[in-house]
């Protein structure tokens, strides 16, 4: 019984906690309004060209969906095959009747359409699932921690060019997000210096590297963050593991993956970031 208290007790904590950012939200400036106290103007934001999104009545549970990393994997290879495929085409990462489920479920939204020879997408051409991934982000930071969040952003900029994937606003504070829908093994060394050159740029408060992955980062992504630091400064700061598969530098840029939940690891950055700025 205890248990089951403690577990109503840390629920009715969280969601005081996600009103009271709400209302802090609504009391601080905008994002945009940071953004251009630090010189930031919005050029785009939020491309649609390469959503692959249902209509608004399905929007909830499609978001709900995309919080399996088996689901997430699949979408790829349903963008990969996406002019025709059958079944066995897109069961590299779920069982057989996980992936016939998952067909199902994105043929009743209208993602895709049975032909004579398999599936094929119903919504035209998508070049990759990048966009998609930056919305569901976004919407994580909305929903799950009530902060402004937008995804896309260009702005124009003498020095620094490129995408920023997603901001958010948390607290007042400015959150960047590079979201990274590769494998490690497709990452290389000059995204990780194209990261750093807009944390430098933007300055926000935390900085994210996020890589939708469940491998680990250490065998890959973290050295080549080590070998960045070492270009960037002459006493190079350690990239320290918080917990598991997330590191941290300095407090303020953080590294993650998918490894057991986005929205999880997620949190424990804002809590390491925030607990250890007091």
């Amino acid at each position: 019984m205890s248990g089951d208290k403690d577990s109503d007790e840390t629920q009715a904590l969280r969601e005081e906690i996600k009103r009271l950012r709400k209302s802090l939200a609504e009391l601080t400036p905008s994002l945009e309004v940071l953004l251009r106290r630090r010189g930031f103007r919005i050029y785009k934001k939020e491309p649609s060209e390469d959503l692959l999104l249902p209509e608004n009545e399905f929007i909830d549970s499609f978001y709900e969906m995309m919080k399996k990393y088996s689901f997430r994997l699949f979408l790829r290879d349903v963008i990969k095959h996406q002019r025709l495929f059958e079944l066995e085409q897109v069961t590299r990462y779920a069982t057989a009747e996980v992936t016939k489920d998952y067909l199902e479920y994105i043929r009743n939204i209208g993602l895709i359409e049975k032909v004579s020879d398999g599936f094929r997408l119903s919504l035209g051409t998508i070049k990759s699932f990048g966009e998609t991934l930056e919305w569901f982000v976004s919407e994580i930071f909305r929903k799950e921690f009530s902060a402004e969040a937008i995804w896309g952003i260009r702005f124009k900029r003498p020095w620094v060019g490129g995408d920023y994937d997603l901001i958010a606003k948390v607290d007042g504070a400015i959150l960047y997000m590079e979201i990274k829908s590769s494998p490690p093994k497709q990452i290389y060394q000059k995204e990780i210096s194209a990261f750093f050159d807009r944390v430098y740029d933007l300055s926000p408060e935390i900085s994210i590297f996020f890589v939708d992955t469940e491998l680990r980062m250490k065998d890959k992504i973290i050295p080549m963050f080590e070998e960045e630091l070492k270009k960037k400064h002459a006493t190079p700061p350690k990239v320290i593991r918080i917990e598991k598969e997330l590191f941290q530098i300095w407090n303020k840029i953080f590294i993650i993956n998918a490894k057991d939940s986005i929205i999880a690891n997620i949190e424990t950055v804002l809590i390491s970031y925030f607990r250890r700025s007091i």
